[in-house]
């Protein structure tokens, strides 16, 4: 039995697979402890596994900087430093505390993009660190560089070296400007830990720890591109999505709605987009309407289901439960609503909000599956057509089809947790 401690921080898109992963490195029979912030600890044991807090969580972060939960995800939103240098950095030295106490006896660790700490005690304890990547877009690819905002000048489809050579140009120029912006912060707790500075850049780069790059998606997603860390691996999504972290039943007004009329429309901005919804759902209720489709709304919004004619709106389901109920799916592109909906088969308009979205949203265009719709041009007059054709084209569905196939065959979170414990000890492994 390997030991192995699990980082992650962020959204339930990150929150999610972790528990998936350490539900399966628990069925291969390892103790499992998943390091996350306070709000998640209660989810997480609900599963069933070990957990404990690393980061204060949501509403505490909120309260330090005096901003509403509402206002501290518009920040989030409109500005892509906010996230590394208001909720990061200043829990940095506390985190990294906790998470080297909790990695004492540790084989193990396990660490996302944001869990900056993970990479800092897994260097200390001499520990193999698992770098687990959520989204294609963060393998920073020259081959396949981002599509999102802040990339434009990147060649995106690269047709030769010379290409290539400027999206690497690219990459140089912004971990010298991370570098400048964040190093000091993090190479100050690494002296603290007894530690060199880093070489590399925050959010970039894998240090010298990384043991294995486990990229958590599926190849009817993205393949690897062919600059992708020689330790990458590709293991498929790792699927969890209840509420409460237990086993959950199926809301009886839910229930009833999807058995009583053809395929709804699904919209959802997943758990944190949803804070920033402006008039989304709004337009979708008139979309819905205009299109004379029945629709279902997962508004994050706390209270009991209720109806607006063939519209139920509720704040959560389980997305297993309701995406392949749906004629459509439309929603924000977290990977995570985004692996739930290619594994349900069901075409998909997407409305990116930020971060890695576009990328998912381009990567989701690119495969057939489904068209984006811009967040500012999201009114029912405008997107009419554009939701006709995704709900009619043929094309659109056999490509949605056939990326559920693929997915039906993969096992992302057994995958991903056999090549976790790989990484522990010789002896440990063959034990096992």
């Amino acid at each position: 039995m390997a030991r192995i401690v699990l980082a992650t921080i962020g959204s339930l898109g990150d929150l999610h697979p972790f528990i998936a992963i350490g539900r399966a490195l628990t069925m291969q029979g390892h103790h499992v402890v998943l390091a996350v912030p306070e709000d998640g600890v209660t989810k997480v044991r609900a599963a069933g596994l070990d957990a404990a807090s690393i980061l204060p969580g949501y509403a505490a972060i909120c309260n330090r900087l005096g901003l509403s939960p509402d206002e501290a995800a518009a920040k989030v939103l409109a500005d892509t430093n906010f996230v590394v240098d208001q909720i990061l950095l200043p829990s940095l030295r506390s985190s990294t505390a906790a998470l080297d106490e909790l990695s004492a006896d540790a084989d193990v660790i396990v660490g996302s993009i944001f869990a900056l700490a993970s990479e800092i005690v897994s260097e200390k304890r001499s520990l193999p660190l698992a770098s687990v990547v959520l989204q294609p877009m963060t393998l920073f690819s020259a081959w396949q560089p981002p599509m999102a905002p802040r990339f434009e000048i990147m060649r995106h489809q690269p047709r030769n070296a010379l290409g290539r050579g400027w999206n690497r140009t690219f990459y140089a120029l912004a971990r010298a400007a991370l570098r400048r912006r964040h190093a000091r912060q993090i190479d100050a707790v690494r002296t603290e830990h007894g530690l060199p500075p880093s070489r590399g850049a925050p959010l970039l780069d894998h240090g010298p720890a990384t043991a294995a790059v486990v990229c958590c998606w599926s190849r009817a997603l993205s393949a690897l591109p062919p600059d992708a860390p020689h330790n990458a691996v590709l293991t498929g999504f790792p699927f969890f999505d209840s509420e409460s972290g237990a086993d959950e039943e199926i809301a009886v007004e839910l229930q009833t709605f999807l058995h009583e009329g053809p395929p709804p429309l699904v919209f959802t901005l997943g758990s944190f987009a949803v804070a920033s919804a402006d008039r989304f759902y709004e337009e979708a209720i008139a979309l819905s309407h205009a299109l004379g489709r029945r629709a279902l709304m997962l508004t994050g919004q706390p209270g009991p289901p209720r109806r607006d004619g063939d519209c139920l709106l509720m704040n959560y389901a389980p997305h297993s439960a309701v995406f392949p109920h749906a004629a459509a799916i439309v929603h924000h592109a977290g990977i995570g609503t985004t692996g739930r909906a290619l594994r349900a088969g069901r075409p998909q308009i997407v409305v990116p909000h930020f971060g890695d979205q576009f990328d998912n949203a381009a990567r989701l265009e690119a495969a057939g599956i489904g068209l984006t719709i811009h967040r500012g041009r999201f009114k029912a007059d405008q997107t009419l057509n554009i939701v006709t054709r995704v709900l009619t084209l043929p094309a659109t569905a056999d490509a949605a089809s056939r990326a559920a196939q693929i997915i039906a065959e993969e096992d992302g979170a057994a995958e991903a947790a056999r090549h976790i414990a790989s990484l522990a000890p010789t002896s440990l492994s063959l034990i096992c």
